[in-house]
């Protein structure tokens, strides 16, 4: 009788799931463009991304595990499960139970959740019976913390009458200043709809729904509702993310809510861009990351509601940051003060905060604006952040980070194993093993090739099935074969992105420019012949995509070369920490000098004014990088007291390796115009 009641139930459970399935299948998510998602990309193991990969998966995301137990993560839901089941027990009473005295900020519950969001992506992978069972293991010491009407908070529920200093004494009082509740909501939808997606299991987002049905009935204008909106943005693109899975249309009406009612309730802030109405904002201000989630959570809300006056407002925004406000590497946040934007122009380099969860936030603002806009700019955007300020955060073994990413350094500056406030780490769990979901994108009979990296991608495109692979050594070398190993789409277009570098433009706009007078080149071959467009070679569209469209079939293959070779860039000279510099740049690849590499003081060292360079390999970490030599003359006083220069080879690698063979002088802009140092 017990093992048929267990088949019974087991049955439930799977008609569940596949009613999930069918609601999640049949919805788009707005958005004219769809990406292929992170589970029908497998990228190839020991290239540049696979190792990325395999070290968030086998060093990364289990040392985050391990810090959840170690730093009392696991403990935080444990005791507020039991003051559930023992309501008014007398270790209340307790400095033990005080929640300010044992729990570092009123987010860490949210460790767990990216952790888990970073696991499930792995998951898709492969499968993992230990990490699964792990999962659902940590998944009822969540489970159990959550208060009977869905409210899921540690840093009140351990102890109602002592909870967490940020946290107010009733809930969402201080929602706007830092409770973080509605924070603590949206890392939480964000995993259990990862991990839904990934194993098909409802265990997670059982929870995080009923956490999210709490919040629609207690968060909005009504009479016994609390009007108030995120101090820290992410709930919104995460409730349009559940909206999406459930097909539940209250999840996108809150997501719009707390959108629509910033700058409207009691708190006005430009820290965390409740100043105004998000319709009428213009400008990238306030801390960096609260920002860029914000923005994100607006692209996706205007995609499920087709509500043009958000989109109008990040097209402003957007154009501030790359034209104003953002690093060569794709960091942004330019100070530590707040974690924030500066004004315009303001990037300085030693003390550039570029946080690391900012490089991520930019690469969601882009990916979405090029859901909406189908343009290769914002895309331009994502490499660039990919490549520079988001991977400088985590060691290339995948142990120890980096929370600000600065642009100089007197090595001041050393990579740490983990941090008391752990969102960059974790964020880094979740992000890295989701980027397969970055590479391809379809539109109708349209196939973007986005990002160029060793993997195989199972497309649907008008309902029919295409399997591509690509071959590369990317971004050591500028050589792409994407070959079609299944196609029943018949005819359909394949839009290829030409790099905004490799049209001879650093970043949309004019913040940076090449200035070495070289002119970057490509090709395009399709089985092996040369692609020829009205007589000439092919050129990308007014979107930036060369187009190729033919009835594709097994076996076809387009070969890409893209010209890489080291160039120099300078800044707008509104920019005033780096005038009378220069940055290079090759491909992708942001370099800079390390002190490591060169035994003289790269300080007081200063580029031929017409450098050229030399390329080697070298080895960091293990691991196998591009160095540049180039010819440069080192400052000194003689013993004379004048100034003497003399030749040395200056030595650059790439900009995410550094800081990997101890802590020591850096600087990403040399000096070019006798400007020793500008930090």
């Amino acid at each position: 009788m017990k093992k048929w009641m267990m088949i019974c139930l087991a049955a439930v459970v799977c008609c569940k799931q596949a009613a999930f399935a069918q609601k999640a299948q049949a919805m788009r998510n707005g958005y004219p463009i769809s990406q292929v998602n992170f589970t029908q990309v497998k990228v190839k193991p020991g290239t540049f991304w696979g190792q990325r990969m395999e070290a968030a998966r086998t060093v990364t995301i289990p040392l985050a595990f391990s810090k959840c137990e170690s730093e009392h993560r696991y403990d935080n839901f444990v005791k507020a499960a039991y003051t559930l089941q023992h309501p008014g027990h007398e270790g209340l009473k307790t400095d033990k139970w005080d929640v300010s005295k044992f729990m570092g900020f009123s987010f860490d519950d949210t460790d767990v959740y990216k952790t888990i969001e970073g696991a499930s992506y792995v998951l898709s992978l492969a499968e993992n019976k230990t990490l699964k069972n792990y999962i659902d293991s940590v998944l009822d010491i969540v489970a159990a913390a959550q208060e009977p009407d869905g409210y899921l908070y540690t840093a009140r529920t351990i102890n109602p009458q002592k909870p967490h200093g940020w946290s107010g004494d009733r809930r969402w009082v201080k929602e706007e200043e830092l409770s973080h509740e509605l924070y603590n909501l949206g890392h939480m939808v964000d995993a259990a709809c990862a991990h839904y997606q990934a194993t098909g299991s409802t265990k997670f987002l059982d929870i995080a729904r009923r956490y999210a049905d709490c919040v629609c009935r207690e968060v909005g204008s009504g009479a016994n509702q609390a009007c108030v909106v995120p101090g820290h943005q992410i709930a919104e693109m995460a409730l349009a993310r559940l909206y999406l899975i459930t097909g539940d249309r209250k999840y996108l009406d809150e997501a719009k809510f707390l959108l629509d009612y910033r700058g409207k309730t009691h708190i006005k802030n430009i820290y965390s861009q409740s100043h105004k109405p998000v319709t009428t904002q213009d400008e990238a201000a306030g801390h960096a990351v609260r920002a860029t989630y914000m923005y994100a959570g607006m692209a996706d809300v205007a995609a499920l509601t087709g509500d043009s006056a958000y989109i109008h407002a990040i097209d402003r925004i957007w154009q501030n940051i790359v034209e104003k406000k953002m690093y060569i590497t794709g960091g942004i946040g330019s100070t530590s003060n707040g974690e924030a934007f500066g004004a315009n122009y303001e990037l300085p380099n030693m003390t550039a905060y570029c946080e690391t969860c900012a490089a991520i936030g930019n690469v969601y603002v882009n990916h979405r604006l090029f859901l909406l806009h189908g343009e290769s700019k914002y895309y331009d955007v994502v490499e660039r952040a990919l490549y520079n300020g988001l991977i400088s955060g985590m060691s290339i073994d995948g142990g120890r980070f980096f929370y600000p990413n600065p642009l100089a350094s007197l090595g001041q500056h050393e990579r740490q194993p983990w941090f008391g406030c752990a969102c960059c780490p974790s964020n880094l769990c979740r992000f890295i093993p989701s980027l397969p979901g970055y590479v391809y994108a379809v539109k109708d009979d349209k196939v973007f090739v986005n990002l160029f990296l060793a993997n195989q991608g199972t497309l649907d495109v008008n309902g029919k099935k295409v399997v591509l692979e690509q071959t590369t050594n990317y971004p050591w070398n500028g050589d792409i074969a994407i070959k079609v190993n299944e196609s029943k789409a018949g005819v359909f277009t394949l839009k290829i992105r030409i790099p905004g570098w490799a049209r001879n433009e650093v970043t949309p706009g004019s913040l940076y420019r090449f200035t070495d007078g070289k002119n970057a080149d490509y090709s395009i071959l399709l089985n092996g012949q040369p692609i020829r467009f009205d007589g000439g070679k092919p050129q990308p569209g007014t979107d930036g995509y060369v187009n190729i469209t033919r009835r594709w079939k097994k076996g076809d293959v387009v070969s890409i070369h893209f010209d890489m070779e080291a160039r120099v860039v300078t800044a707008d000279n509104q920019v005033t920490a780096d005038r009378g510099m220069a940055a290079v740049q090759r491909g992708p690849l942001v370099y800079c000098a390390e002190w490591c590499d060169n035994n003289f003081d790269i300080m007081s060292t200063v580029l031929n004014q017409h450098p050229s360079f030399t390329e080697s390999d070298k080895e960091i970490e293990g691991c196998r990088v591009t160095m540049l030599t180039t010819n440069a003359q080192k400052l000194d006083f003689g013993a004379d007291g004048r100034l003497q220069p003399s030749d040395v080879k200056l030595n650059l690698i790439p900009y995410y390796a550094w800081c990997h063979r101890g802590k020591g002088k850096m600087r990403v802009w040399l000096s070019k115009d006798l400007t020793l140092y500008n930090p």
